[in-house]
């Protein structure tokens, strides 16, 4: 049985480094019918349907045998803003801006916005002129306040407030929008009694919308509550090319959770409707699932985070095992006997003691949720384009973290991409020992991917595109010095062919105008050029 559903689901976040057919957006998903108008046309099943349980909620199963890469879901968004994490975005296309004097704002309410022409102005999806009136009548409390002498807090605090303020807006303007928004399950009677939470919630949104900025009329303070609960639970995270927002889907929020899911999903860059894929052979009875955590995240913080915001504990195959399907990528170095490994014993009950392998030392959970936090600062400390700096990271922690560890899988992530791209490091200017050295990143890497996220995943198309390059070139340095022979020469050619048509399978999947999109063409071009397909 999957985990408990209905929670927000997220691309990825810093050093976590990711890591259509148009309908309105009020229209459910689109899913195979039944057709029996002639008798000679095949009968043909729905792809899946929605169960339900006390304990899970409803969730969607396959109804059928399901192939790898089948379109479940292309549906667009009922309500999308702004992401909460501070990061300041245009209100229009969601595109970074900047808080400083010289970054375009609307003359009206005074938001940033990327310019006078973004795409999203006075759009259903972007910064319309209902909103535009709601916060230029509050500009003194909004848009004037976003300086750069604004704390970060105050920032994300008014940035959170623009998707509650266009869910509300629904109630006016699309009523049948805000109907589907409100059928979402909120969990409110369990949010409130997480008092911190519900603390937050009060103070920052229900407060100062009904007190501060008078917005009473549209919403009392337990509707307030039951739209940030739904956001909590329901939401995606979504952005392609540097954009990020979150999103309500009409039906995609159905989907179950699992830290190892047999779905992907992707958003499109023009019109921010998902489109959900199988991502491996789903059987039939099988749930739909996907991830509403990081991939490439330990247990500990995995099941950390959706508790804190989605009021669930997981327990599903990949949380149980104190390995994590072999991966490990959660074990720590024994600093007492130095040969064993630190593991949770019992990965289901959080705050149990972890225990090396080897030895008899035990570490309390708490110890080593503080110890990942220390750790995780310091990589979120170097920048994503710093290689000597990433490269150090991995020489300090080597002997803390065994080598499959999240933290350091999120840091040779960043080097495989890096790797090839930036000046000084690009391709032609590369030591031999760094392009061997991101060739092996990128072999660890995609093993770890491989069982995690199999099939056809994102991160496997983008990291078997990285792989190919480096093999190449070393295959070809090391047949023109006479290292290898031409039969070894051709087995690692035929290595990168099938890297190449991996990744463009893949890749070609992700919407026009996206990047991984475009890496997908550069695959298939490449193999063009090798003379295959």
């Amino acid at each position: 049985m999957p985990a408990r559903k209905n929670h927000s689901h997220s691309k990825g976040k810093k050093h976590q480094r990711h890591h259509q057919t148009q309908r309105q957006p009020h229209q459910k998903a689109e899913v195979d019918e039944v057709q029996v108008e002639e008798e000679e046309e095949p009968l043909v099943i729905p792809a899946f349907r929605i169960e339900k349980s006390e304990i899970y909620g409803r969730y969607l199963v396959a109804n059928r045998q399901l192939e790898p890469g089948e379109l479940l879901i292309t549906e667009q968004p009922l309500a999308i803003g702004p992401c909460v994490s501070g990061d300041p975005v245009c209100l229009g296309c969601y595109s970074p801006v900047t808080l400083d004097a010289s970054q375009y704002r609307c003359s009206a309410c005074g938001w940033p916005l990327c310019g006078s022409k973004c795409k999203g102005l006075d759009t259903a999806v972007g910064h319309t002129a209902a909103e535009c009136k709601v916060l230029a009548g509050r500009r003194s409390l909004a848009g004037d306040l976003l300086t750069l002498g604004t704390a970060p807090g105050q920032v994300r605090d008014l940035y959170e407030l623009i998707m509650i303020v266009r869910i509300l807006l629904l109630r006016q303007n699309a009523p049948e929008q805000y109907a589907l928004v409100m059928r979402m399950e909120s969990h409110s009677e369990e949010r409130r009694k997480n008092a911190t939470l519900w603390q937050h919630y009060e103070e920052k949104v229900v407060q100062r919308l009904i007190e501060l900025w008078q917005m009473g009329d549209l919403a009392e303070a337990q509707q307030l509550h039951e739209i940030c609960g739904i956001l909590d639970v329901n939401c995606f995270e979504i952005g392609q090319n540097g954009a990020k927002a979150r999103t309500l889907y009409p039906s995609a929020f159905l989907l179950a959770h699992d830290c190892s899911p047999n779905t992907a999903h992707t958003d499109d860059p023009g019109t921010y409707a998902i489109l959900l894929r199988t991502s491996r052979r789903v059987h039939e009875q099988e749930a739909l699932t996907l991830s509403y955590a990081y991939t490439l995240q330990g247990t500990l913080k995995r099941r950390s985070f959706m508790h804190e915001g989605k009021l669930f504990w997981c327990q599903c195959r990949r949380c149980a095992d104190p390995k994590e399907l072999g991966t490990d990528c959660s074990a720590l170095a024994c600093r007492s006997c130095q040969l064993g490994s630190i593991r949770a014993v019992q990965p289901l009950k959080q705050t149990a003691d972890w225990a090396c392998d080897r030895c008899k030392r035990q570490v309390s959970a708490q110890e080593v949720e503080h110890q990942l936090d220390r750790i995780n600062n310091d990589l979120e400390a170097i920048d994503v384009h710093d290689i000597p700096g990433l490269e150090n990271f991995l020489i300090r922690y080597r002997d803390v973290l065994r080598p499959n560890h999240y933290l350091l899988l999120s840091a040779k992530y960043s080097l495989c991409q890096i790797y090839g791209r930036i000046e000084g490091y690009l391709l032609p200017q590369m030591q031999l020992e760094d392009i061997a050295r991101k060739e092996r990143y990128c072999r660890e890497f995609l093993a770890i991917v491989d069982v995690l996220e199999p099939g056809l995943t994102r991160l496997r198309g983008l990291i078997m595109y990285e792989l190919h390059a480096p093999i190449m070139i070393l295959a070809q340095i090391a047949i023109q010095k006479g290292q290898i022979s031409a039969k070894e020469f051709q087995c690692r050619i035929k290595e990168v062919i099938k890297l190449l048509q991996q990744s463009r399978d893949i890749l070609k999947l992700e919407p026009q105008g996206s990047n991984e999109h475009e890496m997908g063409s550069a695959a298939a071009d490449a193999l063009i050029k090798m003379g295959s397909k």
